[in-house]
């Protein structure tokens, strides 16, 4: 039997989510829209009675003081009665795609002691009055209320037969070979293109002639388990590929052929600087730096550019628990401290009609990615305490979405080994369809068709369920439970497994996954990236203790296989093998394919630079372009406060609305040890020269630790790469310039990289029109402070005090917000002089931490203008300055 709940605020309290729809309404150009009302639906089905269905709606689903309810059987005829002046407007999610809130509300009804409920369906309800009519419904609906990538409109007229025709289905196996040792190129790249393997000729001859050497054609499983494995989203093959590399700034240049441009540029500088207290670095899921005598601590940021450009909520939101896992999968598993987020989005007052065809609005986009980034974090009780927003025209259609987190781990737990005979168990989440070709997917371009073709590529996250895996994998790892552990991201069972028994060997029964609900093929359970899920390695010996430490604490663990001295990846459905791959061709077969680089500088007409008639409004357009004016909209939104470490929040001063240069937080209470984050980012200085914005990236990271009273010789950096299509020779010689940049960064200020990451193909195709995202590099810092009392902030503190401005002024004006908002042009940009640099750090440094100074900002965006008004604004105060 099927119930239907209804919750809605009760008359005269406010409704957050109407108001909000109601503004994007009136922004959207529609006028006439008096209200908005958001009713949250769920759809229960078992055999319970009416009096079981009251009680779920009172006692778990509504809140009595502000909310109320209304709850019958779905086909009793209550439920399509409409007013005749409001239009109805019911979404819900397809079927397949994971609904965060189900596995909650089953929790919930058990607790109240009630038998009997089979599965829960949750959508929303909006009325909106008066009725704008039918064609105004349907654009409300499209651009503002569902996303049809992931949600559905309802008709609750057929919603019961709807729902008994998606009941769940059993598979049948049926194992599939693709007949590719008979196939020509061009069958070799239709079945890569339409199979979305995202793999080139020369990978796909690749594995032709290895089936050929063996005597057999692959399984699905097999081909798609080398596709996830070879993405570029998990191999980086063009930073570790070879590349014949030609400058033509220079007339005379010869080309150069590097080898393997990460090796030799951002690792070569680590290597060469060979800090001792860099633990791990470039080997694990994040790099870890030393913290103290008992402590090392991790960092690593992603980027999930993809998904959230056709979910924003979901891709965000699930980017933010992928980094996470990161931190739990590093080592033997640290506990996250603090999470980072950096957003490139479209300017949300962008012309709808410039939005390219299949794109979201950015302001749409934005909402959503903040909103997904917030529930997250909020959810997991992690501080989201330091980040950037920068807006540009050309990421629309294609957003970047940066996550970090930070964590703690005890300095025995920094290393890990998988040996064979070890149990392979996974725990946390059940697997489903969604993320189905998440790696691949990620590793192509966006197009109009992407919405459709890869809509099975997004995730819901359940920041719960997470939650409920860091605190028990905590407690395993503190009593010594298992060898190793990896977490399930790009690639599913199919990157970890693959990953974790690399020098082994692994069998693993498919069969033994658990899942979300039936009807999975052996191939999607192997390759779906479904969210909170991680994989370790269990010596037998402590099998059963582990099994019942996740048990009691209401996370679920299964032994899905064994780690195995084979050297072969193989698979089994029942008794049916799968999959049966060479470790060593997995991992080490993938072609070599030198590719062509090269740099040719953009030629810019440069502006005279006249004198400004009048400064003070040219400084009011500064403050109120969108990659300077305060972003405090967004960071309100983010609990920076829980877990109780902060120390430096983003917002602070007299006026609490102060930027800040960097977080710095105290991880363990009785210890005055600390820890600053922060980073930088400037994407118009990579359009003029990647290399000098790679440098100024370095160096805006290391001046805002400078500024809190951070020590850059105890500093570790990341890397983040985002970049248009690297295939194109420009496009890469446009990446190889910011490595170089990189690297000289690194090695003038003596401060090393410990990890990174690479998202390339960030471009949205429309026909013949490619729309590619500046080259965009996010340079992330992690510094380990001494005493935290002797922290800096930005704001001015008191009348009289005297203000300086440390370092030289030079005319470079390219790449300025200054020229940007006043119409002028440079290819002047600003150069990191490194050794002069550095001694200004080292000196400043010393003297904050002395006590001498008592406020510190750095100069970014907007100049010594802008630093001197936020320092001055953020302390209540006024400025007098002499430019003389």
């Amino acid at each position: 039997m099927f119930w239907r709940i209804e919750i809605q605020n009760k008359p005269g309290v406010l409704d957050p989510v109407g108001e909000g729809i109601k503004r994007d309404i009136a922004d959207l150009g529609i006028a006439g829209v008096s209200g908005v009302k958001m009713l949250q639906v769920f759809i229960i089905e078992g055999d319970i009675d009416a009096n079981g269905v009251r009680r779920i709606s009172a006692e778990l689903l509504c809140d009595p003081v502000i909310q109320r309810y209304r709850c019958g059987r779905l086909d009793s005829g209550i439920w399509g009665r409409k007013d005749s002046q409001a239009a109805q407007v019911e979404v819900a999610y397809n079927p397949g795609v994971m609904d965060p809130w189900e596995e909650s509300t089953l929790k919930g009804i058990r607790d109240l002691g009630l038998a009997g409920v089979h599965s829960v369906k949750t959508g929303r309800k909006y009325v909106i009055t008066p009725d704008p009519g039918k064609k105004q419904l349907r654009l409300i609906s499209e651009k503002l209320l569902y996303n049809k990538v992931i949600q559905h409109i309802v008709d609750i007229r057929t919603l019961k037969k709807t729902l008994q025709a998606h009941k769940e289905v059993g598979y049948e196996f049926h194992k599939t070979d693709i007949p590719l040792r008979d196939f020509s190129d061009k069958e070799l790249e239709r079945l890569s293109r339409e199979g979305q393997l995202y793999l080139n000729l020369a990978e796909m001859r690749t594995i032709k002639e290895y089936f050929t050497k063996i005597g057999r054609d692959p399984s699905d499983c097999e081909l798609e388990t080398l596709a996830q494995t070879w993405s570029e989203h998990c191999m980086h093959k063009t930073m570790r590929g070879r590349i014949e590399y030609r400058d033509e700034s220079r007339s005379r240049a010869r080309p150069r052929l590097i080898h393997n441009l990460l090796k030799e540029t951002i690792m070569h500088a680590t290597r060469k600087l060979d800090k001792n207290w860099c633990v791990s670095v470039f080997k694990d899921n994040a790099g870890i730096i030393r913290f103290d005598r008992d402590n090392d601590v991790c960092f690593k940021v992603e980027t999930h550019n993809h998904p959230s450009a056709l979910e924003p909520y979901g891709g965000a939101g699930t980017g933010t628990g992928g980094v996470i896992r990161d931190i739990l999968g590093v080592g033997m598993g640290a506990r996250p401290l603090l999470n980072t987020d950096v957003f490139c989005f479209g300017p949300p007052e962008l012309s709808a009609d410039k939005v390219p065809e299949g794109g979201l609005h950015p302001k749409r986009v934005m909402k959503g990615v903040v909103a997904g980034v917030r529930d997250y974090g909020n959810r997991m009780g992690i501080p989201t305490a330091n980040g950037a927003v920068f807006f540009d025209e050309r990421y629309t259609g294609n957003p970047l979405v940066y996550c970090g987190t930070v964590g703690i781990m005890p300095r025995e737990a920094a290393n890990k080994k998988v040996d064979s005979g070890d149990y392979v168990v996974v725990v946390g989440g059940r697997t489903g369809r969604d993320g189905i070709h998440g790696a691949t997917f990620s590793s192509g371009e966006l197009t109009t068709e992407s919405e459709s073709v890869s809509g099975g590529a997004v995730q819901i996250g359940n920041a719960i369920t997470e939650k409920k895996v860091l605190d028990v994998l905590l407690q395993a790892r503190d009593q010594g439970l298992y060898s190793a552990i990896t977490d399930c991201g790009a690639g599913g069972l199919s990157s970890a497994v693959g990953e974790m028994g690399v020098d082994t060997g692994a069998i693993v029964h498919l069969d033994k996954v658990p899942l979300k609900y039936q009807g999975l093929n052996y191939t999607e359970i192997w390759i779906s990236e479904a969210q909170e899920r991680m994989v370790m390695s269990v010596p037998a010996r402590k099998l059963k203790k582990l099994l019942a430490v996740f048990e009691r604490e209401g996370v679920e663990a299964s032994v899905i296989g064994r780690f195995t001295d084979t050297h072969r990846l193989e698979l089994f459905y029942k008794e049916h093998k799968v999959c049966d791959l060479d470790m060593e061709f997995l991992h080490e077969g993938l072609p070599t394919v030198t590719r062509e680089a090269v740099w040719k500088p953009r030629p810019v007409r440069s502006v005279s630079s006249r004198k400004f008639s009048d400064p003070g409004k040219t400084l009011l357009k500064i403050l109120s372009d969108l990659n300077v004016c305060s972003k405090e909209w967004i960071i309100r939104q983010y609990d920076h406060e829980v877990q109780g470490t902060s120390v430096l929040k983003p917002l602070a001063g007299v006026t609490n609305d102060g930027p800040q240069d960097a977080a710095v937080i105290r991880p363990e209470p009785t210890s005055r040890k600390g820890l600053a984050v922060a980073c930088g980012i400037n994407p118009r200085f990579g359009e003029l020269d990647p290399y000098w914005m790679a440098a100024a990236a370095v160096d805006e990271a290391l001046r805002q630790i400078t500024a809190v009273g951070g020590d850059i010789s105890q500093t570790a950096i990341l890397d983040n790469f985002c970049w248009a299509n690297t295939s194109r020779p420009e496009i890469l010689g446009q990446l190889v310039r910011a490595c170089f940049g990189c690297r000289d960064a690194s090695l003038g200020f003596s401060v090393p990289f410990i990890s990174g990451k690479d998202s390339l193909n960030n471009e949205y195709s429309v026909g013949k029109r490619t729309i590619a995202i500046p080259p965009t590099l996010l340079i992330s810092a992690l510094a380990v402070i001494d005493n935290v009392e002797k922290t800096i902030s930005a704001d001015a503190k008191r009348s009289g005090n005297l203000v300086y401005c440390v370092g030289m002024t030079y005319a470079e004006m390219g790449g300025s917000v200054c020229y940007a908002v006043t119409g002028r042009n440079s290819s002047d940009l600003p150069r990191v002089r490194f050794q002069t640099a550095r001694r200004i750090m080292d000196a400043l440094g010393r003297t904050l931490r002395s006590g001498l100074g008592v406020s510190c900002h750095d100069c970014s965006e907007g100049g010594l203008a802008v630093a001197l008004a936020e320092s001055a604004f953020a302390g209540g105060l006024g400025m007098d300055i002499s430019l003389k």
